[in-house]
């Protein structure tokens, strides 16, 4: 018994080392730039800009492949802020990706939902609860407004409704960038 415990010791130190080693010999680097730009990108998920979400959008503007501007849900802040921290120069929103709406959530006409289940597997971040043939509903707070789950509804009970603005959800306008301004003139 003595001999089972120390041979089974000795194995699990051993596939230790060997995973440590291999941990720190094959290990990956991230790119920081890609980072720092999917922090940027508002995370809906929507595939709007070409891509299917928010990280490969983010990989393609770092290695130069897409332009700072096909991010519909980013806005014209999201593109000001990409701008600002690739060094780039501040361009519109391509209209071929769509055009800056107000936050929305989905919302399911729950008398009319037949329970197909289309919707759920369209969801990019599960905001949709249900199961087949039962009623299915939208948990607000996760919904990215991304209308990916409006397309396969065979029965149209899906709509989009503005987020309404509250104290909570309320957030001071971002000031205008420096070019943006006049300057001001001192009169003596």
């Amino acid at each position: 018994m003595v001999i089972a415990v120390a041979i089974l010791c000795a194995l699990a130190l051993a596939f230790g080392l060997l995973l440590g080693y291999a941990a720190i010999r094959f290990k990956v680097e991230g790119n920081p730039i890609v980072d720092q730009i999917d922090n940027i990108l508002p995370q809906t998920q929507c595939g709007q800009c070409g891509y299917p979400g928010c990280r490969p959008y983010a990989e393609a503007i770092a290695n130069g492949e897409a332009e700072i501007n096909q991010c519909p849900p980013g806005g014209e802040a999201g593109i000001q802020a990409l701008a600002d921290l690739l060094d780039r120069e501040v361009i519109p929103l391509n209209a071929e990706n769509g055009e800056v709406k107000p936050k929305a959530v989905a919302v399911i006409d729950e008398s009319t939902c037949i329970g197909c289940t289309l919707c759920i597997q369209a969801c990019p971040v599960d905001a949709i609860l249900g199961a087949a043939k039962q009623m299915h509903t939208v948990i607000a707070d996760e919904c990215t407004g991304c209308e990916l789950c409006l397309p396969p509804c065979p029965v149209d009970c899906i709509t989009m409704e503005p987020v309404k603005q509250t104290v909570i959800t309320w957030k001071w306008p971002k000031p205008e960038h420096p070019a943006q301004t006049t300057p001001k003139t001192h009169v003596n």
